[in-house]
């Protein structure tokens, strides 16, 4: 069997598979924005299987240039996917929708007009440059908030997604400024999509075994900070609760600064994983962060409250309730209470 028909039959495999999976979540899943992401990226992905190359780029036509620039456009759905994936609380706004535009409206101008026009190489280094930028950032995003996440099946998807991205768009992008020609561009054109072929038969797999609940929550709220009793299911559980809830509520760890799970569950001489699992599982929170942040905006909201301290700046309150800096605590505060923290202030001094 000749390479291109090998490299027809494992982009038709591949496109088959993410058209199912995108089929599939958006029976399921489309309300959810992690879910019309997910769809989004699917098939950009389908796009990007039927039309990727090594090399130079093909000549632009009708259908193969808006192929290639929804190919491109999809390193921001990816981008974005990752956020929505690992927080709870990500809002799409318009500009999000501005950057999938502009990014895929240049690659569609290169492929049209710069690359037919003696300008191939400089039109493949950029669209490269810009899709390894924005791999970078997905990447970067995943790490980042990695620590902080509590649902166990969703931590263990990151590594995957940052293993696979970091491999498949570093090496696609490298392949691409090598600059191959040939018999060489040809097999490697059947070694990327045999990659890109297993990466989402491995992505279908893991998603069928982490539970939609983990990766697709319909809402985001979190708890009140008390557990109820139902949520505590035996004396060991419930003795770690109290210990934990003494921690917050008499000594206030939440104040001190870089406080971490790790740190937390060394002083409750617990393993990490443990504390975890009893943060998610019997308290309901799936991010650490907004477990913190839940006991910080209490603690600000009975000092906005206090005529005693009506003169106290808002900035010394969300510091002494431990945020590091004005911008997070203002939209931590109005995502938990819908006001600002001034506003808050000022109704409970006039219900007063």
């Amino acid at each position: 069997m000749s390479l291109a028909l090998v490299d027809l039959a494992l982009r038709a495999a591949t496109v088959a598979m993410l058209l199912v999976l995108a089929a599939s979540l958006f029976r399921d899943f489309r309300e959810a924005v992690t879910g019309q992401l997910a769809i989004a990226f699917a098939l950009g992905s389908a796009a990007h299987a039927a039309v990727s190359t090594i090399g130079v780029p093909l000549a632009g036509s009708a259908w193969h240039a808006p192929l290639i620039a929804l190919s491109t456009g999809n390193v921001v759905v990816f981008w974005l996917f990752c956020r929505a994936l690992f927080d709870d609380a990500f809002i799409l706004r318009w500009w999000h929708g501005l950057i999938w535009l502009a990014v895929a409206g240049f690659s569609f101008v290169n492929c049209m007009w710069i690359a037919p026009g003696g300008n191939a190489r400089l039109a493949v280094t950029v669209v490269n440059l810009i899709a390894l930028g924005f791999i970078v950032l997905a990447v970067a995003q995943t790490i980042a908030s990695w620590s902080a996440d509590l649902v166990e099946g969703r931590r263990n998807l990151r590594i995957f997604i940052v293993t696979a991205a970091a491999l498949y768009g570093g090496l696609n992008a490298i392949l691409q400024l090598l600059a191959l020609r040939g018999e060489p561009a040809g097999i490697a054109d059947v070694a990327n999509a045999a990659l890109l072929a297993g990466i989402v038969a491995a992505i279908s797999c893991a998603m069928m075994r982490v539970t939609a609940r983990e990766l697709f929550p319909v809402a985001s709220r979190a708890p009140a900070v008390e557990p109820t009793p139902a949520a505590v299911a035996d004396a060991a559980d419930r003795k770690l609760i109290d210990a934990l809830m003494r921690l917050m509520a008499d000594e206030r760890i939440y104040r001190h600064d870089n406080v971490t799970i790790g740190s937390l569950a060394t002083r409750l001489s617990i393993p990490e994983y443990k504390l975890r699992r009893l943060i998610n599982q019997r308290l309901g929170y799936r991010n650490f962060n907004v477990f913190l942040n839940e006991h910080r905006i209490a603690e600000a909201k009975a000092a906005l409250a206090d005529p005693t301290q009506a003169e106290v700046p808002v900035i010394t309150i969300a510091m002494d309730a431990g945020f590091q800096s004005l911008g997070p605590f203002n939209r931590a505060f109005k995502a938990t209470t819908g006001l600002t923290p001034s506003e808050y202030r000022k109704l409970k001094a006039f219900a007063a």
